[in-house]
C-alpha cells in the first residue's frame, strides 16, 4: 500500500512539473505569434502589444495599443491603453477592456465599450452588448442577444427574454409586447 501511494505521488509530481514546464510565469506576445518565451501558455502575466496569441493564460493578461487573443482565460483580461481581448473558448474571470469579444463560453464579468460574446453565465456592462448566444444580464446604452435573463439600457433587444428587460426601447420576440416602452417581460 505504500509503495502504491509512493509511485502515484511521484507520478502526480512529474505530471504537474511537466504541465508546469510547458506554461510560463510572465511573457512578452506581439505580432506573428512572437511569444517570449517561446510558450502557449501562461501561469501569472502576460503582456500583449499590438497582437499576442497564446493557448491559455491563467492569471493576468495585460493587452496594450491592441489585442489579446487567448484561447481559454482564466484570470482578468486587463486592457491597458486601447487594448481588447478576443477569447476563443471559454472565459473565467473578469474581462475590462476597450472591446471584449469572445466566442465561446464566458463565466464572470465583462466590462468594455463594447461586448461582442456568444454565452455568459454572469454580467455584459458596455456602451454595445452584443451576444449571439444566452447572456444572464446585460446593462449598455444598447443590448442585443439571442435569449436573456435580464436587459437594463436605452434600447434592448432578444429572440427570448426568461425575466426582464427595462429601457426606452425593449423588444422580445417572446415579450408581453413584442416592442414596448420602459419594461417588456415574457408573456
Amino acid at each position: 500500500m505504500k509503495k502504491t501511494l509512493a509511485t502515484a505521488a511521484v507520478v502526480a509530481a512529474l505530471t504537474s512539473s511537466a504541465a508546469f514546464a510547458e506554461s510560463s510565469p510572465a511573457m512578452f506576445s506581439t505580432l506573428d505569434g512572437f511569444n517570449a518565451p517561446a510558450k502557449e501558455a501562461v501561469g501569472g502575466v502576460r503582456l500583449s502589444v499590438l497582437h499576442g496569441k497564446v493557448d491559455e493564460v491563467k492569471g493576468v493578461d495585460f493587452p496594450l495599443l491592441g489585442m489579446s487573443e487567448t484561447d481559454r482565460t482564466t484570470g482578468v483580461n486587463f486592457g491597458l491603453f486601447l487594448g481588447g481581448s478576443k477569447v476563443n473558448e471559454e472565459m473565467k474571470g473578469a474581462s475590462l477592456a476597450l472591446f471584449n469579444w469572445q466566442e465561446g463560453k464566458a463565466t464572470g464579468v465583462n466590462l468594455a465599450a463594447v461586448n461582442i460574446t456568444n454565452d455568459v453565465n454572469g454580467l455584459n456592462w458596455s456602451a454595445v452588448n452584443y451576444s449571439e448566444g444566452h447572456t444572464m444580464a446585460d446593462v449598455g446604452l444598447a443590448s442585443i442577444s439571442k435569449k436573456s435573463n435580464f436587459q437594463l439600457g436605452v434600447f434592448n433587444m432578444t429572440e427570448e427574454i426568461d425575466g426582464v428587460q427595462i429601457g426606452l426601447i425593449n423588444c422580445a420576440d417572446n415579450g408581453f409586447f413584442k416592442c414596448f416602452p420602459i419594461v417588456n417581460f415574457a408573456k
